[in-house]
């Protein structure tokens, strides 16, 4: 794993918490209790999708209050399995078309909130990093990588600092969860000196949701135990992740 006290101020690991697709409940109970326990998140925001025109200046004050406002695409293409958009799903579009969402958010989101201009990573939509089918699928990873000095996607393990794909990040599906399983997740990441990745949707509401009072655990144990986890955004730690590798 990572040398020892490879993150700041000899923390034991990584933590980040990572919420998609710019839900209200996110607004109403993510935010507040983020802010209130000084803990800053990434919130990956599809522009023009939904109530975006509503809630836009919302988050541009939560930007504004120091959290990551990331990437998500602004049309949010899933495999064509889940019947979302089937005129616009992963099996069915190019990689310049995948490319033009991703560049058509990044755009708005600049303008949105141009001080998170170079502070800004992507997020992949339903975890999946892929366009095309059979003989014709191809990741775009590389896409994203000329575009982001970071990514997140999903899977069940923290990152490893020392090799863990920037452009590829696992992350910890946390819909269901309850305080127990978000706080030991952040644990094992401890054991080995990892960064532990947490996405969430819904916060006490809306889809895919975890019960706000969880919530609210897991961020007053990592406020707790401070000298243990250090808590920054996706593109924060992944900075860092990139300066030790350089050093």
């Amino acid at each position: 794993m990572s040398p020892p006290n490879s993150w700041p101020d000899g923390c034991k690991a990584a933590v980040s918490l990572t919420f998609d697709d710019g839900a209200r409940s996110q607004l109403q109970e993510a935010v507040p209790r983020l802010d209130d326990a000084g803990l800053a998140g990434t919130f990956y925001l599809n522009p023009y999708r939904g109530e975006w025109e509503t809630v836009a200046d919302q988050w541009r004050q939560v930007g504004l209050n120091g959290h990551e406002l990331g990437n998500h695409t602004t049309r949010h293409p899933c495999s064509c399995n889940y019947h979302f958009n089937d005129a616009f799903c992963l099996e069915k579009i190019s990689l310049q078309e995948m490319a033009d969402t991703i560049d058509a958010a990044q755009v708005a989101l600049d303008q949105l909130h141009p001080e998170g201009r170079d502070k800004r990573s992507f997020c992949y939509p339903c975890y999946q990093s892929f366009v095309g089918a059979g003989a014709n699928r191809q990741s775009y990873v590389p896409v994203v990588a000329e575009r982001f000095r970071a990514a997140r996607a999903g899977g069940e393990r923290p990152n490893d600092p020392s090799i863990t794909d920037l452009h590829c990040l696992m992350s910890y599906a946390a819909e269901g969860a309850d305080a127990d399983d978000l706080i030991g997740y952040a644990q094992t990441a401890a054991q080995d000196g990892a960064w532990a990745i947490y996405t969430f949707h819904g916060v006490g509401g809306d889809h895919l949701s975890v019960q706000a009072e969880a919530f609210s655990d897991l961020t007053r144990y990592l406020v707790d135990q401070r000298h243990r986890f250090w808590t920054a955004s996706i593109i924060d730690v992944a900075d860092h992740v990139h300066a030790r590798r350089n050093a």
